[in-house]
């Protein structure tokens, strides 16, 4: 009976243990959904790594490559993970004649904010979102209905995005951090480092420049442990 109650203890504290971890990976946990093509690679670096930086964990729908998943279950799973969600809205308008619209991006940042409204009794109603776009209000040709809201444009610039999302997380979290120059200098010092190594382990300069994203992210968090 003794032993019994012991067992019943032990596996309640390992549960409690682990609902608290989860608690606390969902508190640090920020949400990207923005383009994943080559021109948009240093943007999507310099963001994963401030996120990084400030001490918060970046999440991506890529860091999963099972086939038997949709992207839209990883997208979801990622989202119900995340307190935070970083929407980057820049390609969403047509770059040549007859193109369409890129729609991905505004989808998911959708699923995002209904997880947020929606959400009013669970966790979900704590969500921060943050919306970039190139320019401020060019969004509004093809999504009016967030005329009003708070966006912020980076104009393609990686230094103007560091710059956008370090000061959204000082002022949503209301914490400090180190000045927009620092992180940009620390990813700039970053990022020739993580070159040179590869390099110096085999890998050729058209290898380094298509390092999977998820590599980078490990390499990144060797780099500042």
């Amino acid at each position: 009976m003794v032993a019994m109650a012991a067992f019943v203890r032990k596996t309640a504290m390992a549960a409690t243990r682990t609902r608290q971890r989860a608690k606390a990976r969902f508190e640090s946990s920020v949400f990207i959904n923005c383009p994943l093509d080559d021109d948009y690679r240093q943007l999507l670096l310099s963001l994963i790594f401030t996120v990084r930086y400030l001490g918060y964990l970046p999440r991506l729908s890529l860091e999963r490559a099972d086939s038997s998943d949709s992207r839209v279950q990883k997208i979801v799973g990622r989202i119900k993970d995340c307190r935070f969600g970083i929407h980057d809205l820049s390609r969403i308008v047509a770059s040549e004649a007859d193109q369409f619209y890129r729609m991905n991006m505004p989808f998911e940042l959708g699923i995002d904010y209904g997880a947020k409204v929606l959400g009013r009794s669970s966790r979900w109603s704590s969500k921060k979102i943050l919306i970039l776009e190139t320019e401020r209000y060019r969004f509004q040709k093809a999504l009016s209905d967030l005329s009003g809201s708070d966006i912020k444009a980076h104009g393609d610039d990686p230094f103007k995005l560091i710059e956008a999302v370090r000061d959204w997380f000082v002022v949503e979290e209301e914490c400090v951090a180190p000045a927009p120059r620092r992180i940009w200098d620390e990813f700039n010092f970053f990022s020739a480092d993580l070159a040179d190594r590869l390099l110096e382990s085999g890998y050729d300069e058209d290898e380094v420049e298509k390092i999977p994203i998820p590599e980078v992210m490990y390499r990144l968090d060797e780099w500042l442990a």
